[in-house]
């Protein structure tokens, strides 16, 4: 089969498209990929697309993690101008968006309206495409416009307080309550009293959460078992990567307050085909046709998270970038050249791109500082990483110090994942590298999994 070799700056959308059509590979001698973020999340992609064909791959700012897979740039996510110009000096052909403010605040829309960069692939929506995030009352009536199965809800502001009290009367404990825009993970309430509710409803609308929640989702609890699902979309076409199952609380057995996330499993024993099926039927298919309805130009991630309320899903929220500590999961399972799949999704043929997930689990352990997810300390020496074995260890808050040492410089420090033909053989294997990682007030779950053992 005859090959396109392409070069730094030469990755035209024209040869991509002719090569689409005629099923042949692109054999890149360099292909120069931007990872926006600093997380897990993002080492985990920036650790998987290093791995394709004449990868080169760059993260901005990154941590002491991707500096092992990359080049780390020091750019701020929001330095919009500042990453334009590291785009244009070093012929960056695809950009990878990680978190979800700077897709909030336009980045899709900035490289698209400008001459200079328009020419650049970028994996992530435009800002309206991203208010499926951004805004929770922007996302609920998206749900409602199209069709899509999710809970009751009622969105209410400091002049429709009475409204908001009124409905939370009328549902059963426990009582929900999101912020409507973005609040760093820690926007959703569940309450277990209605006196309870009411005095969160007024704090939130008080400012609680800042801007975040001068609006408020006032919603129905649903019943069930919570599971995620990645879609990655050309607006057109689409793929389900693998799904994942993340655990949110700080302590075992699902107590104590709520993190961005405490570890992960993949695949989800109870996501089975036809559950999937249904999510697809229900939900994939009616999102993408209201996007288009709705004139988003949408390329890149659409996170599901949802509730499977006896066998049939409901959309909790919608995110539009992958989840973290999923995403150190997910990647694990992807087969091939992850930069393919994403190069395809860019220029809109990613039907035409072969994709493949393994059939092993993948079991996921974040470890975190101490205190976290209140007031914690950083610069926390870290040593036993060089001792790993059968596991990936992606870094989530760790940065260099003066010395040249890892040090912790977060909340959710380092995230193990391993393999194993079932989970109980990749949570073994999970727990024997956590083990082995030492830093000062280390804290981390002991039963990621164990529930889907039962």
């Amino acid at each position: 089969m005859e090959q396109i070799i392409m070069y730094p700056g030469e990755v035209s959308k024209d040869a991509v498209d002719w090569k689409a059509t005629q099923g042949q590979h692109i054999t890149a001698v360099v292909r120069n990929i931007l990872v926006l973020g600093s997380g897990g999340r993002e080492h985990a992609l920036a650790w998987k697309l290093a791995q394709g064909e004449g990868a080169k791959v760059f993260i901005a700012p990154g941590n002491a993690g991707t500096a092992e897979v990359g080049t780390n740039v020091n750019l701020k996510v929001s330095d919009f101008e500042g990453i334009k110009q590291f785009c244009l000096a070093n012929g960056i052909t695809l950009v990878v968006v990680g978190p979800e403010q700077p897709l909030v605040d336009g980045i899709v829309d900035f490289f698209k309206q400008d001459e200079q960069l328009r020419t650049i692939r970028i994996i992530g929506p435009d800002s309206k495409g991203a208010q499926l995030e951004g805004s929770k009352a922007f996302a609920k009536e998206f749900m409602a416009r199209n069709g899509i199965p999710t809970a009751r809800c009622l969105t209410v502001n400091k002049d429709s307080l009475e409204q908001g009290v009124e409905f939370l009367k009328s549902l059963k404990a426990p009582y929900v309550l999101k912020a409507d825009g973005l609040a760093a993970g820690k926007g959703v309430l569940i309450l277990d009293s209605l006196e309870e509710a009411v005095t969160e409803l007024n704090n939130m609308l008080g400012g609680k959460f800042g801007s975040a929640s001068a609006t408020v989702v006032i919603e129905e609890f649903l019943k069930g078992i919570e599971c995620s699902v990645f879609v990655l979309t050309d607006s057109e076409h689409y793929v389900l990567l693998p799904e994942a199952k993340d655990y949110k609380r700080i302590g075992d057995g699902d107590t104590g307050l709520n993190t961005g996330g405490m570890g992960a499993v993949s695949p989800v024993p109870f996501c089975t085909p036809d559950f999937l099926q249904k999510v697809e039927g229900r939900i994939v298919k009616p999102t993408l046709q209201g996007l288009k309805a709705d004139h988003v130009d949408y390329k890149g991630f659409i996170f599901l998270g949802l509730m499977n309320c006896g066998g049939d899903p409901y959309v909790i929220e919608y995110n539009v970038r992958m989840g973290d500590p999923e995403t150190e999961a997910v990647m694990t399972r992807i087969e091939g050249d992850f930069a393919d799949l994403l190069y395809a999704c860019a220029d809109g043929c990613l039907d035409k791109v072969h994709y493949a997930k393994s059939a092993k689990t993948a079991v996921t352990v974040m470890l975190v500082s101490g205190g976290y997810p209140e007031a914690y300390q950083k610069g926390k020496v870290m040593t036993g990483m060089n001792l790993l074995k059968d596991c990936v260890a992606f870094h989530a808050g760790t940065a260099f110090n003066a010395e040249g040492q890892v040090v912790t410089a977060g909340g959710r420090v380092i995230a193990v994942t391993a393999h194993g033909d079932s989970i109980l053989e990749a949570r073994e294997k999970a727990y024997i590298n956590v083990e082995k990682i030492k830093f000062e007030g280390e804290n981390h779950r002991h039963d990621i999994g164990f529930d889907l053992l039962q």
